[in-house]
């Protein structure tokens, strides 16, 4: 296939990507071939590559993931979506986009300026815990629906992590910048306001935290942080993090087969890291 067929793959003209989809459809196997092999590249070729892959049906969910785990641009929405379709390929990312979307919102409506970031988080609170009801699910907390954010959002329950990607998901909506904080046992969303560090906790119902009390928790949990561990989670982790928290349940479950596959998952994120690095 031509290779000048790649520069225009990010092309966001209308007509350009009518004329690329009518091309891949014409010669099937070997544009998705092509779209696969674009797909592993780094950048905005990358990304466009998979979409065309999902959107002509070439792609299989499972060589999605893996493509977007060696592409090296992980980005927390796309991630989680797609390691959901790894479960379930009916997943629908606009479905999930358009919940979110929903949530953020509501929280617009409810949200006085000027507002404080720690003021606004509140707002969320109200809206992602109160009126829509998410929650965690500690009687069930080994289910892997409560890790696979198409689940969550439909059931509105799950884990620390899921629950806070849908808050920091939600948050990105309103132009907050909030991070995923990950620590043992753990996973907060962090935040800064009039110039001092705070936390809210996803699984107690947005709980917002100082530093001073996210140590004091920690240290009652017999855990010392290290220097800068209550700093920015990166996405790569978060969703390696998620990867090994269902290896762990579907071993539990004894789905030995959908364990093995997250496994695999985590040994690519730690190749392409080591990649990366070289």
């Amino acid at each position: 296939m031509d290779p000048a067929i790649a520069q225009l793959l990010d092309d966001p003209n209308p007509a350009v990507r009518k004329a690329l989809l009518a091309h891949f459809n014409a010669n099937g196997a070997s544009a998705a071939a092509f779209l696969r092999q674009q797909a592993e590249q780094k950048g905005p070729v990358g990304k466009a590559a998979v979409r065309y892959l999902r959107e002509l049906n070439f792609s299989d969910p499972v060589e999605d993931f893996r493509l977007f785990i060696r592409s090296l641009n992980y980005e927390l929405e796309t991630g989680f979506v797609l390691l959901a379709r790894t479960v379930s390929p009916q997943a629908d990312a606009g479905i999930c986009h358009a919940a979110l979307d929903a949530i953020a919102s509501r929280c617009r409506e409810l949200l006085v300026e000027p507002s404080n970031p720690r003021e606004k988080c509140r707002t969320i609170n109200r809206v992602l815990f109160h009126e829509w009801g998410f929650r965690g699910d500690p009687e069930h907390f080994s289910d892997p629906r409560n890790s696979l954010i198409d689940q969550v959002l439909a059931r509105r329950k799950g884990l620390p992590i899921s629950l806070g990607t849908i808050y920091l998901l939600v948050a990105g909506r309103l132009g907050m910048d909030l991070y995923p904080v990950g620590l043992p046992g753990l996973f907060l969303v962090g935040g800064e306001s009039d110039g001092a560090p705070f936390f809210a906790d996803p699984f107690e119902r947005g709980a917002l935290h100082t530093e001073l009390e996210v140590l004091e928790l920690l240290r009652r949990r017999e855990y010392t942080p290290q220097p800068g561990e209550l700093g920015p989670t990166p996405v790569r982790e978060v969703l390696c993090r998620s990867c090994r928290t269902l290896v762990n349940h579907y071993r539990e479950a004894g789905e030995s087969d959908k364990a093995r596959l997250f496994a695999s998952f985590i040994e690519e994120f730690e190749a392409a890291y080591v990649r990366n690095e070289r």
